[in-house]
């Protein structure tokens, strides 16, 4: 198999897979989001991203969006031969910035991928992966969290999908898949939008649908504890009490 090159945007819906060939992902406009084995970063013009192969990773391109994609198996012309010291590019995820001269660089290389022959293409990316090795250690490098603009997590769509599963056992990573995030980077990211932690964030979601059932069913309260995810009435009654000031029964009482 040898090189595969593509210009294409990527869905705006968020994507993940691995597969078993390595790949670089150069920003032409717009940008997309990755996490690459929980290393998340931006992929905009003048930028990219190596991702080694069988390397899950999840990537999502965000409005109007084009990318320079090359697909790289480990028998790939550029990568064998002469040009073997090449694979320690991809010994791990990276994200890099293109420096002026592979700025101009990238620009001669698209306007010769509409003329060039397939074998002419393998030279192009062999120059491209010599240059990205030689500044290996200085630009191959995770962008500052500064310059990351990762798009906010859908907090109304994961509200959704805690209280139509109120009844079950719900973790973290449950949460995490259903944002397509590794768990740890899902955790960070919503501790930093949302002001607490994913933990918090649904046994609020079970005591404040506890606290309607009390108000407006004459369901017991064993009952309403299964029904929002409480092991019994005891721990909804103590979760309760913890979050409100009294017991759910004193609900009941008060309400005329």
């Amino acid at each position: 198999m040898t090189e595969a090159i593509r210009l294409t945007p990527l869905d705006n819906a968020i994507q993940h897979h691995h597969h078993d060939f390595h790949q670089i992902v150069i920003g032409l406009s717009g940008y997309a989001e990755f996490e690459i084995a929980g290393q998340g970063g931006l992929v905009a013009p003048r930028s990219g991203c190596l991702v080694p192969a069988n390397v899950e990773h999840f990537y999502e391109g965000v409005g109007d969006n084009r990318q320079l994609i090359i697909d790289l198996p480990d028998d790939a012309s550029s990568l064998t031969g002469w040009h073997r010291e090449l694979r320690v590019l991809f010994d791990r995820p990276g994200y890099f910035t293109l420096d002026e001269s592979l700025q101009h660089y990238l620009s001669f290389m698209l306007q010769e991928m509409t003329r060039l022959s397939r074998p002419a293409d393998d030279l192009l990316v062999t120059t491209l992966l010599s240059a990205l090795h030689a500044r290996q250690g200085a630009s191959l490098v995770a962008p500052p969290a500064s310059d990351r603009r990762a798009r906010p997590l859908d907090l109304a769509r994961l509200e959704r999908f805690v209280v139509e599963r109120l009844g079950q056992r719900l973790s973290v990573a449950d949460l995490a898949a259903h944002a397509c995030l590794s768990e740890a980077h899902f955790s960070e990211r919503f501790r930093d939008q949302a002001g607490l932690t994913p933990y918090q964030f649904v046994l609020r979601l079970r005591l404040d649908k506890a606290r309607e059932l009390t108000l407006t069913t004459p369901l017991p309260l064993a009952e309403i504890a299964a029904l929002t995810g409480f092991a019994n009435q005891s721990a909804l009654s103590n979760a309760f009490r913890r979050r409100y000031g009294h017991p759910p029964t004193h609900l009941r009482r008060s309400t005329p």
